[in-house]
């Protein structure tokens, strides 16, 4: 069982080349490649557009390239990667450019989130439209649980994905090897969505490829470190061995550095932080016994 986690939370400070050497030198054994800077919001927040950033130049493979060289260098691999989103306020060219950078740096998986307010049916359209590019890189889609917030009774409520019903709707309505689950941990157990981590799990069996993982107070999107919060992890990994899951425990605890002041010279000690609780997480997987 290896382990891994999201490296935007890092590279927004050192950038994408030293967050994977971090990322290395603290423990991991591979990383999620974040592909958020290939566009940013334009003036009125309407849509998104390209950036300067190397992942939206002309140069984009020959850095994909130099990742994953510094990857192997480091002795650390790209296990999966995440696409800019929202969906509908992004070019196609955005996700078709993250499935490419996904394949470069050596992915496997790149998440794809569906349109919150869309059917299955409707965000199929959209999967139907990316798959052949997704087949031609090599790389799985990963649709992922998304949740909306529900501001009289403050709290979560339904989006796509965000039921393990609605998320098997999902891949069922395109059905095809190359659309897999991530499901993100968090979201499952956010209050108001009346279902959980281990529900989503059982529910969805082989199709889960990949996982976003972190803490909550089971009603926010918290993206903490795992341990710090109130999810029953040791249930989340239970049904994980019990599906027989053969990816990685991948974090996506994107907020832990920034909020509890682990920027600056301490922005290592938090990364290492983060690789610790990977550690026990897959010291607890192996430990269970099913």
């Amino acid at each position: 069982m290896k382990i891994s986690t999201e490296i935007g939370s890092i590279a927004q400070f050192v950038g994408e080349e030293k967050a994977v050497e971090y990322v290395a030198k603290a423990g991991f054994d591979a990383f999620d490649l974040s592909l958020f800077n290939i566009c940013g919001w334009n003036d009125d927040f309407s849509k998104k557009i390209w950036t300067d950033h190397p992942f939206a130049s002309a140069d984009y493979i020959k850095f994909a390239r130099k990742l994953k060289r510094i990857g192997e260098d480091n002795g650390v691999y790209c296990n999966q990667s995440h696409a800019p989103f929202p969906i509908l306020s992004v070019e196609k060219a955005h996700i078709i450019r993250a499935l490419e950078c996904t394949a470069e740096v050596g992915g496997k998986v790149c998440v794809v989130h569906p349109c919150n307010d869309f059917s299955a049916a409707q965000n199929a359209e959209i999967y139907f439209e990316l798959l052949p590019y997704a087949k031609d890189f090599g790389v799985k889609i990963a649709t992922e649980n998304m949740w909306n917030w529900n501001d009289e009774k403050d709290e979560a409520r339904a989006a796509a994905c965000s039921s393990a019903e609605d998320f098997k709707e999902h891949l069922d309505a395109v059905n095809d090897d190359f659309l897999v689950a991530c499901v993100d941990i968090g979201h499952a157990e956010m209050k108001g969505l009346d279902t959980s981590a281990v529900k989503m799990i059982k529910t969805l069996g082989d199709k889960v490829q990949a996982l976003h993982i972190h803490d909550t107070d089971r009603w926010h999107d918290l993206h903490e470190i795992p341990y710090s919060q109130n999810i029953d992890l040791l249930g989340v990994l239970r049904a994980l061995k019990e599906i027989d899951y053969k990816g990685e425990l991948t974090l996506e605890a994107c907020y832990y550095l920034q909020n509890n002041g682990f920027v600056g010279e301490k922005l290592f000690d938090g990364v290492k932080n983060m690789a610790k609780a990977a550690d026990r997480l897959r010291k607890d997987f192996l430990s269970l016994e099913i």
